[in-house]
C-alpha cells in the first residue's frame, strides 16, 4: 500500500463503520481535526485511490437527488490498517502556527507580543470547551478514542494554564523593569 497523511484516517474511520466522503469529513471535524486534519480535497481523491487499490469498496447510495457513495473497508484495507498501527515508525510532529508566532514574537513590542500569548490561551480555552462538549454528549466512545479525548482535554487545560503563568511572569518582569 502506498500511503499518504490521510490514508490512516480514512482506513481507521472505515474500520469503525461504512461512511461517505462527506461523513468522513464530518467525523474528522468532530474528532481527529484536533490533532490530524483532513480536507475534502484530500479525502475524495484518497477514497478513489484506495478503492482502485482494493483497500476500500464503494457503493452508490443516492440520498434524495444527491449522488452519494458509501465506502467500506475491505479485508486488504483492514490488513493495511493493522500493519500501519503496528508499524515501527512513529513520528510525533506538531505544526503549531501560534507557537511559531511566539517563537518570533521578539520582533514585536512587548505588549503586542503578549497579545499573541493571550490569543494562544484563548485558543486553548476554545479547544477545551469544544472537547468538553464532545465529552459531555451521550453515549460512549471506543476505549482508545476516549483515551485520545482525555489527552486533548488534559493538553488544553495545561496549555491554558501555562499561557496564564507566562503572561503573569512576563507582565511582572515588565513592571519590575
Amino acid at each position: 500500500m502506498s500511503a499518504n497523511a490521510i490514508t490512516p484516517v480514512i482506513l481507521g474511520l472505515l474500520a469503525m463503520r461504512p461512511l461517505s466522503g462527506y461523513d468522513i469529513k464530518a467525523v474528522v471535524d468532530r474528532s481527529t481535526r484536533f490533532f490530524w486534519a483532513a480536507s475534502y480535497g484530500q479525502i475524495y481523491p484518497e477514497l478513489r485511490r484506495l478503492e482502485a487499490e482494493g483497500l476500500v469498496q464503494g457503493e452508490d447510495a443516492p440520498n434524495g437527488g444527491r449522488q452519494r457513495r458509501v465506502y467500506s473497508i475491505t479485508p486488504a484495507g483492514r490488513k493495511a490498517l493493522v500493519e500501519w498501527l503496528l508499524g515501527r515508525t512513529v513520528t510525533i510532529e506538531l505544526r503549531d502556527e501560534s507557537l511559531l508566532r511566539l517563537f518570533f514574537a521578539d520582533a514585536l513590542p512587548k505588549e503586542q507580543a503578549l497579545l499573541l500569548l493571550e490569543g494562544r490561551k484563548l485558543g486553548h480555552e476554545q479547544y477545551l470547551a469544544a472537547l468538553r462538549a464532545i465529552d459531555a454528549r451521550p453515549g460512549q466512545d471506543p476505549e482508545f478514542v476516549d483515551l485520545v479525548l482525555r489527552w486533548g482535554i488534559s493538553y488544553n487545560e495545561w496549555g491554558a494554564q501555562w499561557c496564564q503563568q507566562q503572561l503573569d511572569r512576563l507582565r511582572n518582569e515588565t513592571k519590575a523593569a
